[in-house]
């Protein structure tokens, strides 16, 4: 009886922010995976453990939830003043494919820490002690991510007293900036607000017309009143997933708004592009407990928010969806501005299921139109396991 060898591929498995990922440097992919295409996401799809109808990913690295079914890929930047090319790749748990429509930005917090312990940055540019400024090129959505980087004795600095609601134990701060944050997806037209309102009627059908915040910023991301749909914004991811019906309604007003926002052209797309745009809704300040027990109390924060990935309810918040809220949040009369209190804001401390996250923006309006020239955020990162990943030879 013939069998297929497995073959060997360096890897590093990382947690960044409240995510995990299988980081890849370009170069160490198999030849035919070193171009976007079938292959690449074949290996991918088979290193993660999917699809998987079982949703468990028992054999393969993913942990069965959005925020670890994740892939890197880095690549040294020929693009002027950047260091490193980062691409995300989105793993579907259950289906068979690889979403590449937006960035992941807690892992974004991890590139930078990996690029330079693996090469990809001109060592002339890293201190021995001190921060190293690593300049990222997000490919999936054509920005620019700056992440400050810990460095001692020549080493990134991966142990601290940083501490990030949503990881168990703490870390070294990573400090990262979004610059020019507004995505320019395609169909989008490149807006912050691709409808041109900062609030719209959005048509859902068995749901009716809601009140709706859709902004390209970090992600597309639709925001709507966590009243207007029947909760109050201090839920726990239980409440959410463990109803079929909400998390199917939450999916019909993805869908919806992802065509209005021009993301897809057909309804039909919606289930091919699982990671964009999130949905999330929003609420005033409210005192609940924390899904680790701890107490949030409505004075410590400004709002409150839940977000869904790749249709669960997320057990802390996406890194870019933070992006999204801190933009949102500066900018007066959005409904994320709104639930904080409105008015003008350069930061917002809001609440999640995991505890609270403080994002920061700076925004300004010029002739008319609201532009954000960066976003600030703190995470941290740190490698878990490094060596080789295995694949059968012929899984891709």
């Amino acid at each position: 009886m013939t069998h297929t060898p497995q073959i060997k591929i360096p890897a590093t498995y990382m947690r960044g922010g409240t995510s995990k990922g299988v980081f890849f440097r370009l170069q160490d992919l198999p030849v035919s995976a070193q171009v976007p295409g079938a292959a690449r996401d074949a290996l991918l799809l088979r290193v993660i453990g999917s699809p998987d109808p079982y949703g468990k990913q028992i054999d393969g690295m993913g942990g069965a939830t959005s925020s670890t079914s994740k892939t890197v890929i880095l690549a040294k930047s020929a693009r002027p003043e950047h260091d490193v090319d980062y691409l995300f790749g989105q793993v579907s748990i259950d289906k068979p494919f690889v979403d590449w429509s937006g960035n992941c930005g807690n892992l974004s917090a991890a590139v930078g820490s990996f690029a330079i312990a693996s090469g990809l940055v001109d060592p002339a540019r890293v201190p021995a002690n001190g921060i190293a400024t690593v300049r990222i090129w997000q490919a999936n959505i054509g920005k620019t991510i700056i992440a400050h980087v810990p460095m001692t004795h020549g080493e990134v600095q991966e142990t601290g007293d940083f501490e990030l609601d949503g990881v168990t134990f703490p870390a070294a701060e990573v400090k990262l900036e979004f610059i020019d944050p507004a995505a320019e997806e395609e169909g989008g037209g490149g807006a912050m607000f691709p409808t041109g309102n900062l609030v719209d009627d959005l048509d859902v059908p068995g749901i009716g017309v809601l009140k709706v915040t859709m902004i390209n910023a970090g992600i597309p991301t639709i925001f709507v009143d966590a009243q207007a749909i029947g909760y109050t914004g201090t839920e726990l991811q239980d409440a959410i997933n463990g109803d079929p019906a909400a998390l199917a309604r939450f999916e019909t007003i993805r869908a919806h708004g992802a065509l209005r926002m021009g993301l897809i052209s057909h309804l039909d797309e919606a289930a091919k592009r699982q990671h964009t745009p999130k949905v999330a809704f929003v609420a005033k300040p409210a005192s609940y407990v924390s899904s680790s027990g701890k107490k949030v109390a409505a004075g410590d924060i400004d709002l409150l928010v839940r977000a869904l990935s790749m249709g669960k309810l997320h057990h802390a918040m996406m890194g870019t969806a933070a992006v999204a809220i801190g933009t949102a949040a500066a900018i007066p009369g959005t409904l994320v501005n709104l639930a904080a209190g409105g008015g003008e804001k350069s930061s917002v401390r809001f609440g999640h299921p995991s505890g609270t996250l403080m994002v920061g923006a700076q925004a300004q309006q010029v002739d008319g139109d609201w532009s954000v020239t960066k976003a600030i955020m703190s995470r941290s990162a740190r490698v878990l396991m490094e060596g080789f990943v295995r694949v059968p030879g012929d899984a891709f």
